[in-house]
């Protein structure tokens, strides 16, 4: 939902010239220390609120002693006449604590502003003393209880604000009687019963938020009346229940309503008189008669010329879909209509609305074809038009929606081909072209599109033909689903490369031939459904080692041979075999016969000799011809040197050579132990090459997947600032359990996070008496900043790497950084970025704790921006000396705000103790350049982030202007 995301950028626009009046303050209230006589009352409030403090992690509060004048204090402000406190502002400084009745002593207090902390317990009754007051503002804490009556007194209270905390109850009556009051911000709390009605009477109210409550009641049909200067307004999942008042076309000046998920009903007003409207969201109602009138008001809003947001989904609006659509402002940018009873066709001057990115118009009775119009819409993210009555062709015009992430026409009467121009859709994550009445071949240029990270659905259609070979390029897909068509020939075994698919569905189709083995690969397959098909051989042992399939379906096919027992096969409710009848064996809950093959044998004895004598024969020639081969080769191996691996990355290494080299993989060769497997030292006989070998932990979720993204990174990348790979090896090892490892050259200095965070018991092979100085951690930062700019803007496709951090930069013997470690990298293609909310990704959390970026935690899927954030993070530690994880960083603060917050006085003073024993100016100026380049990357928002190209070109000034 994207509804929290507006509340909190609209109500920032509508506040932010209030907060420049309060806290830029004209000269009558700056305060001058040294006139100031100061006001025991004021002084003692301000210690008890100290008292009641319990976490400050800026420190902030200390400096509210009696060493230093009160008015001098953080965030006190006093008048200059009679050095009195009229202002308190400790916003957005991770305060933990509850609020002391003895503020309301501060008798001269104009703006109480603690928003953005931790605060708790109850809003003190006694503000209500203070007749001064004009502002209070606990946004964002954790405030519990009742708002209280007494509040009512404030006479002069023009901005009031709590939302997000955890009051109960309802609205005080006697709060909203306060006549100067315009500002009623309380979304995001439980509060209920209904609005008093003595809010409506102030004239000069400006915003009402009261969004995401349990409030309820109908709406006054003369609000908007006694209202008309309304700015703002916010009822948003709520329990309202009537209509949309009438006099809604009064409110002449509003900018935001907000009225999604309620119970209203009825008709929506004419809107025609509300020229400034951005955004109108009022779906999740049951507005609407279903009839052919109730989309009539549409017409009104060509109106609103900066009208961005339209949603009207989830509702019980009928009629025709009115071309009036087409006449809507160009800024659009976000139109909704899905779930109603909309009927009628798309008007082709929809290409009018050329700003447009999101179109949902899903779940209705929309008939006739999909107009071409639409792929003029050049900035389209997101089109989803399933569950309707479209028929026709598939518009080949679509393939100029280059932006294009999510594209749905499930479930309609959608006829003749795939266009093949859809491959030019190089941003496509998701694509739904299910139960339609599509044919013919499915085009190879769809299934060439790597971005496909989400879905793929061709589902309940007519396709023919075989599945493409270019299916092995959606390496990123997580959901496959070619059921019930008509697909002939074998299963591809390019599917194989397609290692993070969890749910593969090909059931009902016309393919034949064994299930190709390079599936072994697909380990993290979750749902497996093959069933009615014409598929024969043995079931495939890798099925068993499969540890995430919940599901699988091999009924109605030609399987034949011996069932395994282990694995899903121990499970008789999550596996289906039926009709296969030359099945034997498995657990005897199947019933199957037993697998008995000596009567067989002596059936047919004289017909293996016939076989077998020949095969002997051939296999005893073939031994000869390999021995006389070896030995030539082995004469030109002596003859000349062995080849160098370093030179020739594709030669493949065994096991048995790798275990020699390591020593067996013994405890002292050990070099560390990563997320997916263990590293050893190792030295090649031949040639006393040093190497590191990345040993795989199979067993671990991913850890396939992660081999597979790392070879081929590294066999299409060549930078000085990236690790080298040597040779690879994919095999068994003594066991007979699958064995991958990757070998790569031998880094002499470790990694950075062991000399970032030195622990003599854990890295003996590190002196404890180096250090990095300043110039290192510059080089270093250089170098990393380098390797992403490379992967970034210089590889095609571009590569992700997605876990930066310390432990995966390695330093070679002259200091010089190389990023490691790509089993979580992603290819992509070039992209504008999309700061979109809908850009998500169903893959799980990408990176390490700590180091990757907030957006990942929410769904959205890696990006550029992701990797910025690890680096400007990674950045900042190697400065502080302080992880991601540190104990300081609790209750909000992180590294990002702990060093944007020192960068008011330089920032020098956060720096690790090891830096700080060099006080030279020049080298102090450097650390803070560095530090402010670390801020700008690991800002919240990715769209903020600075470029890694911007970042090296400061990084590079800063070098210069030091070595200087």
């Amino acid at each position: 939902m994207a509804f929290p995301t507006l509340y909190f950028f609209s109500t920032k626009t509508i506040l932010s010239m209030y907060f420049f009046t309060f806290f830029v303050l004209p000269s009558p209230f700056i305060s001058s220390a040294s006139n100031l006589l100061g006001n025991e009352t004021d002084k003692v409030s301000l210690l008890e609120f100290n008292k009641m403090i319990k976490d400050d992690p800026f420190g902030v509060m200390p400096s509210w002693n009696e060493t230093i004048h009160f008015c001098e204090w953080h965030g006190v402000l006093c008048g200059r006449r009679h050095t009195r406190v009229v202002v308190v502002n400790l916003t957005s400084l991770k305060l933990v604590g509850s609020l002391p009745s003895h503020i309301g002593n501060l008798s001269f207090l104009k703006a109480l502003d603690l928003r953005n902390n931790t605060f708790s317990g109850n809003i003190p009754s006694e503000l209500g003393t203070l007749t001064n007051l004009r502002l209070i503002s606990f946004n964002h804490n954790n405030l519990v209880g009742k708002i209280p009556h007494s509040l009512g007194n404030l006479s002069l209270l023009n901005r009031f604000g709590v939302s997000v905390n955890n009051l109960f109850g309802e609205i005080p009556d006697s709060l909203c009687k306060v006549s100067e009051l315009q500002y009623l911000l309380v979304a995001q709390n439980n509060l209920s019963g209904t609005i008093p009605p003595s809010l409506f009477n102030h004239s000069s109210m400006l915003a009402i938020d009261m969004g995401m409550n349990y409030i309820e009641g109908t709406l006054p049909s003369d609000m908007f009346i006694t209202l008309p200067h309304l700015i703002y307004f916010s009822i948003q999942w709520n329990n309202f229940t009537g209509n949309i008042p009438i006099t809604l076309s009064n409110a002449t000046n509003i900018l935001y309503i907000f009225a999604s998920i309620n119970r209203l009903t009825g008709k929506v007003p004419d809107l025609g008189k509300l020229q400034k409207l951005q955004r109108f969201l009022a779906g999740g109602n049951h507005l609407g008669e279903g009839n052919v009138f109730d989309l009539k008001f549409l017409s009104s809003l060509a109106n609103a010329t900066g009208l961005e947001r339209l949603e009207l989904g989830s509702n019980n609006f009928g009629g025709f879909l009115p071309t009036s659509i087409t006449n809507l402002s160009r800024n659009l940018i976000y139109l909704s209509l899905w779930s109603n009873q909309i009927s009628g066709n798309i008007p082709r001057g929809i290409s009018n609305l050329i700003s447009l990115q999101t179109l949902k118009l899903y779940d209705n009775k929309i008939s006739g074809e999909i107009p071409p119009e639409i792929g003029y819409l050049g900035n389209l993210r997101i089109l989803l038009l399933f569950e309707n009555k479209f028929f026709g062709k598939i518009p080949s015009s679509l393939g100029n929606l280059t932006l294009l992430l999510h594209l749905s026409f499930g479930e309609n009467y959608l006829h003749d081909t795939i266009p093949a121009s859809l491959g030019k859709c190089q941003n496509l994550e998701s694509l739904d072209l299910s139960y339609n009445n599509l044919s013919g071949n499915i085009p190879k240029e769809v299934l060439s599109l790597s971005s496909f990270s989400l879905f793929l659905d061709l589902s309940h259609n007519q396709f023919i033909g075989s599945i493409p070979k270019e299916v092995g390029y959606l390496k990123n897909l997580g959901y496959l689903d070619l059921s019930y068509n008509s697909l002939s020939g074998p299963i591809p075994p390019e599917l194989g490369s397609c290692v993070y698919l969890e749910f593969l569905n090909l059931t009902n189709n016309n393919l034949e031939g064994p299930i190709p083995a390079a599936l072994a690969n697909l380990r993290g397959m979750q749902f497996l459904e093959l069933s009615h098909n014409h598929l024969i051989g043995q079931i495939p042992t890798f099925l068993k080692d499969f540890k995430f399939l919940q599901n699988l379906n091999l009924s109605y096919n030609e399987f034949e041979g011996a069932v395994p027992t282990t694995g899903i096969f121990n499970n008789t409710s999550s596996v289906s075999i039926a009709a296969n009848k030359k099945l034997c064996g498995g657990i005897p809950e199947l019933k199957l016969p037993e697998c008995n093959t000596t009567k067989s044998k002596k059936k047919n004895s004289e017909g293996y000799l016939k076989i077998v004598i020949p095969l002997i024969l051939g296999i005893v020639g073939l031994t000869v011809v390999v021995f006389i081969l070896c030995r030539r080769w082995l004469r030109r191996q002596r003859k000349g040197p062995f080849p160098n691996l370093i030179e020739n990355p594709i030669l493949r290494v065994s096991y048995h050579s790798l275990f020699k080299c390591t020593n067996g993989f013994s405890a002292e060769n050990l070099l560390g132990v990563g997320g997916y497997g263990t590293v050893y030292k190792g030295s090649f006989d031949h040639d006393g090459t040093v190497f590191a070998v990345k040993v795989l932990d199979l067993l671990l979720h991913g850890a396939t997947r992660s081999f597979v993204a790392e070879c081929e990174v590294l066999k299409n990348t060549r930078h000085r600032n990236l690790v080298k790979v040597l040779t690879a090896c994919s095999g068994f090892d003594l066991q007979g359990n699958d064995f991958k490892a990757i070998v790569y050259e031998y880094m002499d200095n470790g990694n950075l996070e062991n000399w970032l965070h030195f622990n003599p018991q854990e890295n003996s092979q590190i002196e404890d008496n180096r250090r990095l100085s300043l110039v290192e951690r510059l080089n270093i930062v250089i170098d990393v900043a380098c390797a992403l700019d490379y992967l970034h803007n210089d590889c095609e496709p571009a590569i992700i790497h997605c876990d930066l951090k310390p432990s995966n930069v390695l330093l070679d013997e002259n200091m010089t950084a190389h990023v490691s470690d790509f089993g979580l990298a992603r290819f992509v293609q070039k992209r504008i970025e999309s700061s979109s909310s809908d850009n998500y990704s169903s893959m799980g959390v990408q990176g390490t704790l700590g180091y990757a970026p907030p957006e990942y935690g929410m769904g959205s899927r890696p990006s550029k921006a992701g990797d910025v954030y690890s680096f400007g993070i990674l950045i900042l530690e190697m400065l502080t000396g302080k992880r991601p994880t540190h104990e300081l960083f609790q209750d909000g603060l992180n590294l990002h705000s702990y060093a944007k917050a020192a960068l008011a006085d330089r920032g020098v003073e956060i720096a690790d103790p090891k830096l700080l024993q060099e006080r030279d100016e020049q080298i102090q100026m450097c650390l803070v350049c560095m530090i402010k380049v670390g801020v700008a990357c690991s800002v919240e928002f990715p769209a903020d982030r600075m470029k890694i190209r911007d970042v090296v070109g400061e990084l590079n000034k800063a070098s210069k202007s030091f070595l200087v």
